[in-house]
């Protein structure tokens, strides 16, 4: 089975973030109502993103998390990911355990060290901002499994101090976001699942063997429910008006990621330094029909041996044919994705 999950980039209505009182509240409600849907509609839970300073209106996404919690049952919820350098360690366990309880066991855990271009707005460096995000994490593991917890760091020292509540999943499961074999490697040795995304599948593929080369290295193997891909999907149901749709998207996405120091327009082997560039692939849009859009997911997902997949369905313009996607997606996709075979 390849589990379908919404991963929700939810930028600002207006180009530039500068939306209106009463524009960013219509945009807040029926974001809302499109999220409630989700759960009839069949996907398995939803990703919100993290983003600042206008490239996003989810700055802090555990608020939408909670809110979404109390009107739904099943869906499952959390953020891909949780910026750690921008937060007190402390403060990110509590809010595990008071969501995991709010949305009744349902809470993933996602983390992130964060993009350059919105680090640099408050002037903090790639390299401290993933010498933060590796001392969290560290912190954040003995927290989930221990409710007092001793920490000597660079940027925190922590003496025996009780943490609570605890969450209700013991522990939620863990996702970190890379693109990178090493930072690959670093998530299957503290046991975390992947995800990544931007790159061709073979790149994917590179990354995904590495994964799980080193997770059995040491001792816990890797199968499909620890490894997602995140996609832009465009369904229609017309195929011409999907790929057209796709095509202006994949230019307007390419010109916004020129923003991050990190992109380049040619495919970017990994290297020593602080952060990983990293390149968009013919594979990142999928489009075309209902049929069509679940024929190419399941082929990435059984070649990489994959068993998440978190579609970007934000770029269809006009809320209309948003909305229509969402609802094709639900009929013709998801049924699909839910019966297909991924190998170990």
């Amino acid at each position: 089975m390849i589990k379908p999950w919404i991963f929700e980039l939810f930028g600002s209505p207006v180009r530039g973030g500068d939306a209106t009182p009463a524009e960013t509240a219509d945009h807040y409600r029926w974001h809302l109502d499109l999220w409630r849907r989700a759960e009839a509609l069949g996907f398995e839970g939803i990703f919100f993103s993290e983003h600042h300073f206008g490239l996003g209106f989810s700055p802090s996404p555990n608020l939408l998390i909670a809110h979404i919690a109390a009107v739904t049952k099943t869906l499952r919820l959390g953020v891909m990911g949780v910026v750690l350098p921008y937060y007190q360690p402390w403060r990110v366990v509590e809010e595990i355990g008071m969501l995991d309880h709010l949305t009744g066991g349902r809470l993933e855990i996602g983390t992130a060290s964060g993009i350059p271009q919105e680090m640099a707005r408050i002037n903090l460096s790639v390299e401290e901002a993933n010498e933060r995000n590796a001392e969290i994490v560290e912190i954040l593991d003995k927290a989930l499994l221990n409710p007092v917890i001793t920490h000597r760091g660079k940027y925190w020292n922590i003496d025996e101090l009780r943490i609570a509540p605890r969450p209700l999943q013991n522990p939620p499961p863990r996702w970190t976001t890379v693109v990178s074999i090493e930072s690959a490697r670093k998530a299957a040795r503290r046991g975390s699942k992947l995800c990544t995304g931007f790159h061709a599948i073979d790149r994917i593929e590179t990354i995904f063997d590495a994964y799980r080369e080193e997770a059995r290295k040491h001792g816990h193997p890797a199968g499909p429910d620890d490894l997602a891909i995140r996609r832009n999907v465009i369904v229609a149901a017309d195929e011409t008006e999907a790929v057209e749709t796709a095509r202006t998207a994949t230019r307007l996405y390419k010109e916004a990621l020129t923003h991050d120091p990190r992109f380049s327009e040619s495919p970017v082997p990994d290297a020593p330094g602080p952060t990983h560039g990293f390149s968009v692939g013919a594979d990142e849009f999928i489009a075309g029909t209902g049929p069509q859009v679940a024929d190419q997911i399941i082929a990435q997902c059984r070649r990489v041996g994959c068993g998440h997949f978190l579609s970007t369905m934000s770029r269809n313009p006009g809320r209309d044919n948003r909305m229509a996607a969402f609802e094709l997606y639900g009929r013709e996709v998801i049924p699909r994705l839910r019966r297909a075979e991924v190998a170990s």
